[in-house]
């Protein structure tokens, strides 16, 4: 029988989880503020040393495997043709791959836009644009305008293939570091995302570590495989589809709140719930992901308060006495702190409602009636929620919480949101022992246990 370790370099916590095949279970977990800003290694020792401590030994391990967000994670930006098709596209490998999309740009790249690019310190650019045998023009010309600008970050082609030999020779006359994929959206609305999600997660695996300093540590584990988002990605297709005889929960939804983004999962089925409904738009995926940047608990604070109007912090400040503004700046300068009194765990909770709140929204499809000669219909765009039947909240806010369940409340369906297909009648679950991101990379080497586990540790909790 195996015992192996799975080490999650988060933006916040270094986390560690020990499994013994034998018993088919959690040895012990552990967990230490990740130290990407000194050496990274320093936390992760006093991660594996407090592991030993939990455990009572020190054990040798079978395998070791990682994956990692460390200083927030895969930052890129998607460069298309047209925003609603091509660009969308390229938004959706890139957050597919475990990537943060911090830029989106359409059309033709401006000066000031490639600035930004080297200004936000972009570490990939998908470059996308044009069905097969349409536009190769403006990609073309996107091409050469990242290459005036001595551009040297990996930049992936996947548009139009009409082009290609056009794009060779512009990163050969460069000197970029360019790579071609296959395009991203071969016909108009058919989306083909696995070859380019393929190169960024190769990119991520050789170029990314190292520029985060995680390539210091290679020596004493196996490997890292995954950006943490993408092993979480991985876990909840497990945990909703199931493994072999071993039943999955069907369709559910995942909220995972950091220290950095809030991101959102759905696993569910893109098709439309009723029959009176049209799908509008691109096709939707099973397994889907998305990611806010300005939505997180501490490197991320002050985005929480500025999707708050002046009127919500003003009722805020009046009716229970919280400074929204005043709270998110001190927890954007204290990115480690633990909060152990109840105002400060109270505020916490708040925030990660806000987050959740947001999130989904961003996330959710919408439904909007229309008439037609037969009468009314309803036109559908992104994914119908309402029918999932598990919301499963993960995250430190979360699993430290008095009352996650509060927070996670935040998702269902209101008055507020009425258009917003979200879930109706949602049981919560909460992932209390952190352990998905450690399930997704168990998966590439055991899915059935990795499953096994989720279902023992990931437990339905109730509102207090």
């Amino acid at each position: 029988m195996s015992k192996y370790l799975m080490i999650d370099f988060g933006s916040t916590f270094t986390k560690l989880t020990a499994v013994d095949t034998e018993t088919e279970d959690v040895i012990a977990t552990s967990a230490h503020f990740t130290t990407v800003a000194t050496d990274i290694t320093i936390g992760y020792q006093n991660a594996l040393e407090a592991l030993y401590q939990r455990i009572g030994e020190k054990i040798s391990f079978d395998k070791i495997i990682a994956c990692s967000s460390a200083a927030g994670g895969l930052k890129m930006a998607a460069i298309g043709l047209v925003e609603e098709l091509t660009v969308e596209a390229a938004k959706r490998v890139c957050l597919g791959a475990g990537a943060k999309v911090d830029l989106v740009f359409s059309h033709h790249l401006t000066n000031n836009e490639i600035d930004l690019i080297i200004a936000k310190k972009i570490d990939i650019i998908l470059l996308a644009g044009g069905t097969d045998g349409g536009n190769t023009e403006c990609a073309i010309y996107n091409c050469e305008a990242l290459g005036k600008k001595g551009i040297k970050i990996p930049v992936v082609f996947a548009g139009n293939k009409c082009c290609v030999d056009e794009i060779l020779v512009l990163f050969d006359k460069y000197q970029m570091n360019g790579y071609v994929c296959e395009n991203v959206m071969p016909k108009i609305n058919v989306l083909n995302l696995p070859s380019a999600r393929e190169k960024i997660r190769e990119l991520f695996l050789t170029n990314i570590i190292e520029a985060k300093g995680i390539k210091k540590i290679e020596n004493t584990i196996d490997k890292v495989i995954l950006p943490t988002p993408e092993a979480v990605l991985s876990a909840c297709e497990l945990l909703s589809k199931g493994y072999m005889h071993e039943s999955g929960l069907g369709e559910i939804i995942l909220v995972d709140i950091g220290g950095a983004t809030t991101d959102f999962y759905s696993m569910c089925s893109p098709s439309a719930k009723r029959s009176d409904v049209i799908i509008k738009g691109l096709e939707e995926p099973y397994a889907k992901r998305t990611v806010e940047g300005d939505l997180g608990m501490r490197y991320s604070a002050l985005g929480i308060a500025s999707t708050l109007s002046n009127e919500e912090k003003r009722m805020y400040k009046e009716d229970k006495g919280i400074d929204i503004d005043a709270e998110a700046k001190f927890r954007n300068e204290h990115v480690d702190i633990v909060f152990s009194d109840q105002k400060g765990k109270n505020i916490d909770t708040l925030f990660a409602g806000i987050c959740s709140d947001k999130a989904i929204s961003r996330h959710v499809g919408i439904m909007e009636e229309v008439y037609s000669p037969i009468g009314v219909l309803y036109n559908q765009t992104g994914k119908d929620l309402s029918q999932v039947a598990y919301v499963i909240g993960t995250g430190g806010v979360l699993i430290h919480n008095d009352d996650p369940v509060k927070a996670l409340k935040t998702v269902t369906a209101n008055r507020a949101h009425m258009l917003e297909l979200r879930p109706v009648n949602p049981k919560y679950m909460l992932d209390k022992d952190y352990l998905l991101a450690s399930m997704g990379l168990l998966s590439s080497i055991d899915p059935l246990l990795a499953l096994k586990i989720m279902k023992k540790h990931i437990v339905i909790i109730e509102e207090k």
